[in-house]
């Protein structure tokens, strides 16, 4: 398997690409501001055919490139239906500060064809099986993407892309529009813990870690686990 990503100019997202091996059709998950170029560049070094978009959740940093992604090439982009309205008006998951920062600056358009992912479905896409597991808190329709990691880089059981659920000691904020730190808490609880300690993570921003390095060391699993009643400080990445 073939996984390969950089981060997007704003934001520090990262972009994702999945294939089977090089040569194939991708999936391309998460293309945010910024990403055409590079994006293009990495396709070509692998020889990478895009079969769909995937998006983790709704934000712009994540969506901006979504449009043109798969206008260029006719392939669908997939999202949670509790974020499908922000493909269509992104202002709504923003904060009033960012929205006036962003109000008329950047052209965005909604992608044509857009499917809907559903909780604890297997997507077969590219000659992958996903696993999308519903997991809201940082917005309403946050999603993982699981596939197994045999032949992945790091020869792991399964491998997550966690969009801005969870981050290398740390999680997603939840103070924006849709977000909210009870319903993130037990997504946590739910969807994040009981995955296996070699798991690698790919989170939405950051470096890569993984489930067990979490879970001994990430306040927010910690709390989660531990119940002690403890609160970390207010997470802050992410749009």
């Amino acid at each position: 398997m073939l996984v390969a990503g950089f981060p997007a100019d704003a934001f520090g997202t990262n972009c994702y690409v999945v294939a089977a091996a090089p040569g194939e059709q991708c999936v391309v998950v998460d293309p945010g501001i910024g990403v055409i170029d590079r994006l293009d560049a990495l396709l070509a070094e692998h020889r990478l055919h895009p079969a769909a978009v995937l998006l983790t959740h709704g934000h712009l940093d994540h969506t901006f490139s979504v449009a043109p992604v798969c206008g260029a090439r006719g392939i669908t982009a997939y999202v949670h239906p509790d974020d499908r309205e922000l493909l269509a008006d992104p202002a709504k998951g923003l904060s009033a500060d960012l929205a006036q920062l962003f109000g008329g600056r950047l052209p965005y358009a909604e992608p044509e064809d857009v499917a809907e992912l559903a909780d604890g479905k297997t997507l077969t896409l590219a000659g992958l099986e996903i696993t999308v597991d519903h997991a809201p808190g940082h917005t309403g329709g946050s999603v993982l993407f699981r596939l197994p990691g045999a032949g992945s880089p790091w020869e792991a059981e399964q491998v997550c892309l966690s969009g801005d659920v969870l981050f290398a000691g740390s999680i997603g904020r939840t103070d924006l529009p849709g977000g909210s730190m009870p319903t993130m808490l037990t997504s946590l609880r739910e969807k994040i813990l009981p995955l296996a300690d070699d798991t690698v993570v790919l989170p939405g921003h950051g470096p890569a870690t993984t489930i067990g390095r979490e879970r001994a060391t990430n306040p927010y699993l910690l709390e989660v686990a531990e119940l002690d009643g403890g609160r970390p400080p207010a997470p802050t990445r992410g749009l």
